[in-house]
């Protein structure tokens, strides 16, 4: 580990909310990594940054890995023992008195009662309702990151036709998804207008976002949330576009660390297996996938040749969740 850096190790504990329907109910696969809620912990008296909201963890020390430090860290602060974390994403900040390397693990299972054990203030939030303020700088970039769901399904009306696709996009709506790209390179222009119309109309009615691929222009026009660029368009851009959400397409780490650069909001990984669509062609295997996204501060999707079930493996290997083409629908 860098000397001039301080490694810091820390969790997201999540929890689904009371009352609220799992995401893809009628997948099981799906539902299981779909959490409503976190855990926010505020700074206790006599430490820098007193009063300020944070995710708990804290300093890696001596040769401890990032988890060990993190069991020990959360087992202080929290009196718990982790029994499920995942590697997430990784960010490096800049305080006046240190630099930080912060290596951030979504936690869903621990043993013992959660209470804070330094006195400190504990508050479950929710990303698109935060009631705590302020937040530790650092941890800023992560609520954004909270609000993004497990599953980011592309469009498949090239296979489907427009009104089986349409069905079938109602359907997952109605089972909890809610993240869509619109990618159908076959359609003209004017057609994937109609098409995108339709879908966002639609997803909007499920409180679903839709990102249009590799046209800013058309994305505003039809009231989309969002666009996708492919690796090419990532290589040539100077600016993030200036839509809710912006995303890429990357098939190694320098695309990823490109994305980062720009400020997008996440990338897709690919491709993670062999595919239909390219037989026999190379792909990533899931070591590569997680030392591509190791470094990563913003969410990165595991695509190719996955389906539902690959949830558990992406997870373990450090993607925020999976993208799927033909297996959405």
């Amino acid at each position: 580990m860098n000397a001039c850096v301080l490694e810091v190790t820390v969790g997201v504990l999540l929890r689904e909310v009371a009352g609220e329907a799992d995401a893809f109910a009628s997948n099981s696969a799906l539902g299981r990594y779909t959490y409503g809620s976190f855990l926010l912990a505020q700074r206790p008296e006599g430490k820098s940054y007193a009063g300020f909201w944070e995710f708990p963890g804290g300093k890696v020390e001596g040769s401890e890995t990032l988890l060990h430090a993190l069991e020990r860290e959360l087992h202080e602060e929290l009196g718990i023992k982790i029994a499920t974390a995942y590697p997430w994403l990784t960010c490096v900040h800049v305080y006046t008195h240190a630099t930080v390397r912060l290596n951030f693990f979504r936690i869903t299972a621990w043993q013992g009662e959660l209470h804070g054990k330094e006195n400190q203030q504990l508050s479950w939030q929710t990303p698109a309702n935060l009631t705590v303020s302020p937040m530790l700088p650092a941890n800023t970039f992560v609520l954004r990151a909270l609000q993004l769901p497990p599953v980011y399904a592309i469009s498949n009306v090239a296979e489907l036709g427009n009104e089986k696709f349409m069905v079938r996009l109602q359907v997952a709506l109605e089972n909890g998804l809610r993240l869509v790209q619109v990618r159908e390179p076959g359609l003209s222009r004017e057609a994937m207008r109609e098409l995108s119309l339709r879908v966002v109309k639609l997803a909007h009615t499920y409180g679903a976002q839709v990102l249009i691929n590799s046209d800013v222009e058309l994305a505003s026009e039809v009231g989309a949330d969002g666009v996708h660029l492919n690796s090419t368009q990532l290589a040539a851009c100077k600016l993030r576009p200036s839509l809710t959400w912006c995303a890429a397409s990357c098939h190694n780490a320098e695309e990823v660390q490109r994305a980062n650069s720009l400020g997008f909001d996440f990338v897709v990984l690919s491709p993670v297996l062999p595919t239909r669509s390219h037989p026999g062609a190379a792909h990533l295997g899931w070591q590569a996938f997680a030392k591509m996204a190791e470094n990563s501060a913003i969410p990165v999707y595991a695509l190719g040749g996955l389906c539902c079930d690959d949830m558990e493996m992406a997870w373990q290997h450090g993607a925020h969740g999976i993208a799927l083409l033909r297996q959405a629908w």
